[in-house]
C-alpha cells in the first residue's frame, strides 16, 4: 500500500483516479477548491484517507495543507499535480490579463507550490515519485489555447529540470495524460469531445500505469497508453 497525494481531485480525472487508487488498495490524500466537491468525497471515503479545502495557487494555503498532512503522517510516495484550468478559447490577444495570469498562477506557480511544500519530506525518506501533468498542448501547439500551451510547456521544463535536482531513488515526470473527454475538453472542442474516453474508462489504464512509475522513468516525458 502507498499513499498517493492527488491536486484536482474532486472532479473529471481526478475524481475517477482518487476511486480506482483506493479500489486498489492505497490511501488518498486530496485537494479541490469545491467545499461541497469536497465533503462529498470526504463522506464517501472515510479515513485513512483525506480531502482538503485548497487552492493550489495560493502558497499559504499550500503550506499550511502540506504541514498539517505531513504531521498526520501522510509523506506521498506518489504526488500527483493534476490541478489545471483551461482558458476560454480565443486569439492571445483577445484573453483578459486576468484570465492569463489566474492559469499561470494555478497551472505553473500551483505546482511548483505544491513541490515546495511536499517534496522536502519526500527526499528526507529519498523515495517517491513527482508526476506532473502535462498535455498535448505541452509539446505541440493550437489556435486559441496559447496561454494552456505556455502553461503546460513550463511543466515540461520545470519538470525535467527538476529530475536533475532529486537524489537517486526519487523521480520527476512531466505525464501527458491524452485526450479525454472532459469539461475542458468540452469547452474548447464541444463537437469532438464524446470521441474521446469518458475519465471512468481514462482512468483503469491511467492508475495502472501511474502504479508502475519508479526512479527508472527520472526525467522521462510520458504519455498514458492508449
Amino acid at each position: 500500500m502507498v499513499t498517493i497525494l492527488i491536486t484536482g481531485a474532486t472532479r473529471g480525472c481526478g475524481r475517477e483516479m482518487v476511486e480506482r487508487f483506493i479500489e486498489a488498495g492505497h490511501t488518498v490524500v486530496g485537494c479541490g477548491r469545491s467545499s461541497t466537491h469536497v465533503a462529498a468525497l470526504t463522506k464517501q471515503f472515510e479515513m485513512p484517507h483525506r480531502f482538503d479545502v485548497v487552492d493550489v495557487a495560493d502558497d499559504g494555503q499550500v503550506a499550511t495543507w502540506a504541514r498539517s498532512v505531513i504531521e498526520a503522517g501522510f509523506v506521498p510516495d506518489l504526488l500527483l499535480n493534476n490541478a489545471a484550468l483551461m482558458n476560454e478559447p480565443a486569439p492571445l490577444w483577445e484573453i483578459a490579463a486576468d484570465e492569463f495570469d489566474r492559469m499561470m498562477k494555478v497551472n505553473v506557480c500551483g505546482v511548483a507550490n505544491v513541490i515546495r511544500h511536499f517534496v522536502p519530506a519526500m527526499i528526507e525518506r529519498k523515495k517517491g515519485v513527482i508526476v506532473n501533468f502535462s498535455s498535448g498542448w505541452g509539446r505541440s501547439t493550437s489556435p486559441e489555447v496559447a496561454p494552456y500551451c505556455a502553461t503546460k510547456y513550463a511543466i515540461e521544463g520545470l519538470s525535467l529540470a527538476l529530475a536533475q535536482e532529486l537524489p537517486r531513488g526519487m523521480a520527476s515526470i512531466p505525464l501527458n495524460p491524452g485526450i479525454i473527454n472532459t469539461e475542458m475538453l468540452q469547452t474548447c472542442w464541444p463537437d469532438g469531445a464524446n470521441r474521446y474516453p469518458t475519465p471512468d474508462r481514462w482512468s483503469r489504464v491511467a492508475v495502472p500505469f501511474l502504479l508502475r512509475l519508479g526512479a527508472k522513468d527520472n526525467g522521462r516525458s510520458l504519455s498514458v497508453p492508449g
